[in-house]
């Protein structure tokens, strides 16, 4: 009993005075410049600005229905429980591959019956009775093999756990998005309603000046053309609407309450607006998907030691202790103890390049891994630098429309009042109804743009998560 405590000492001491034969990882240079671009198109930030990482998303966006509507996709959406599962399949893999670090102890027990002519024993027959507990065949990692295959599983793991965070980001962001657009929507119906009755008012007046000699039947048609056009898109709205109100349930994983719903876009802005207005590059590596391609990256380092240590000699251990009889009441009695200790080794002598090829493609797998983790960032480099682009220029445009459309609203009304004065031809009252509608959906549209612009920088620069 002595050797064996003395022997599994030794063992262990070796086990953790092993070699590592991974390369020693270090974090790539960020293949992006130090800071986001400067330019015309880049605004500045007023006052102290958020970390959109470190802002919960519950505070960043101020709508209290927007609000629900984002914490019922999280408990609902069935491609987040996807990533969840996906989470827990790799944490069962590590915990699968972490088990080899130690020794499988087994008990087991067998009994053995003969009858030889041949037996030394008074008469033929032989009876044998074992019990033992042991380890078999279990590897004495010296040159690490083992240990990065278990940090290998452990960055996949923790690949999956930032991917899952990664989806949480993506879904709160296209909810947000998503219902911004069924808001706009809604904001597109009611403008093509209001056009409507304007438009249809003209036509009535169109058709009473027709029937009475002073307008002519021209003028009657040009009327019905925009009335017929306010119509169609009326239909049109509605439909896209409804389609809005689908995808909205989807991403929620359940039918969103109506009091959830929109009706508008808030006049004040779903969200807070003090967002960086520039930022510097390694804030990046605080996005989940950087994250996750970063953990991936390690795996493949991990891998590259792995591949590496089965050039090496491959030690293993079996041993057992135990009690032989031969008779089932004499098998745990004095003197039936027995122990045994097996080790072996094994080194590859002609593997016709077996443990060459496993080195060359976990060395390309790293390679490949090395593209898409600065693929990564340079692509979360670019939809900040987008985001912060569109964010710059849009007071200044959507100033600019909100004058158009005021512009347009008061010629179309000096223009409709000059006609029925019988000032201008009707001509000019269609222009100006036409000009209105295109200023009201071009200025509805910057809006949304503007809405959906903040919730895309806070995704872009790693918001939420919390």
């Amino acid at each position: 009993m002595r050797n064996i405590k003395a022997l599994g000492a030794i063992t262990l001491s070796l086990a953790l005075a092993a070699c590592d034969m991974a390369p020693k990882y270090v974090r790539p240079v960020l293949p992006v410049p130090a800071t986001s671009p400067q330019g015309p198109a880049y605004g500045a930030a007023d006052g102290a600005a958020i970390v959109p990482a470190d802002t919960a998303w519950r505070d960043f966006f101020t709508d209290a229905r927007l609000t629900r509507v984002i914490e019922t996709a999280l408990a609902n959406n069935r491609d987040l429980r996807v990533t969840l599962a996906n989470v827990e399949q790799a944490r069962a893999q590590y915990k699968v591959q972490r088990a080899d670090l130690l020794p499988t102890v087994a008990a087991g027990g067998n009994a053995t019956y003969q009858d030889s002519p041949f037996s030394l024993a008074g008469s033929g027959r032989t009876d044998i009775y074992q019990a033992q507990v042991g380890i078999s065949a279990w590897e004495i990692d010296l040159f690490g093999r083992v240990r990065n295959l278990s940090k290998a599983a452990q960055e996949q793991y923790f690949a999956s756990v930032e991917t899952r965070n990664a989806a949480q980001t993506a879904l709160v962001a296209e909810v947000a998005n998503a219902w911004l657009t069924m808001a706009a929507d809604q904001e597109r119906l009611r403008i093509a309603r209001d056009l409507e009755a304007a438009f249809g008012k003209t036509l009535e007046l169109n058709r009473a000046r027709f029937a009475k000699g002073i307008a002519s039947e021209l003028e009657v048609r040009q009327a019905q053309t925009s009335y017929d056009a306010a119509r169609s898109t009326i239909a049109e709205t509605l439909t896209l609407v409804a389609q809005d109100q689908n995808a909205l349930n989807l991403l929620a994983g359940t039918t969103v309450a109506a009091s959830d719903l929109p009706d508008a876009l808030p006049p004040a802005g779903a969200t807070i607006d003090n967002l960086p207005a520039d930022i510097a590059s390694d804030v990046l590596l605080r996005r989940p998907d950087i994250a996750a391609a970063e953990h991936q990256l390690r795996s493949a380092n991990a891998n590259i030691g792995a591949a590496r240590a089965a050039f090496f000699p491959n030690i293993s251990l079996t041993a057992a202790f135990g009690s032989l009889s031969l008779g089932l009441s004499n098998l745990f009695g004095s003197g039936s103890q027995f122990w045994s200790v097996a080790p072996s080794a094994s080194l590859p002598i002609f593997d016709f390049g077996k443990n060459k090829g496993n080195l060359a493609y976990a060395k390309a797998t790293y390679d490949a891994m090395l593209a898409t983790y600065e693929k990564s960032v340079q692509t979360g480099f670019r939809e900040v630098a987008d985001a912060l682009a569109r964010r710059g220029t849009m007071s200044q445009q959507l100033e600019a429309q909100t004058s158009q459309r005021d512009a347009a609203r008061v010629a179309y009304t000096l223009s409709d009042a000059r006609f029925r004065a019988g000032v201008d031809p009707f001509l000019t009252t269609l222009d100006s109804q036409r000009a209105l509608s295109t200023a009201e959906q071009s200025l509805l549209a910057t809006r949304l743009t503007r809405a959906t612009n903040m919730v895309e920088l806070y995704r872009a620069m790693g918001g939420g998560l919390k």
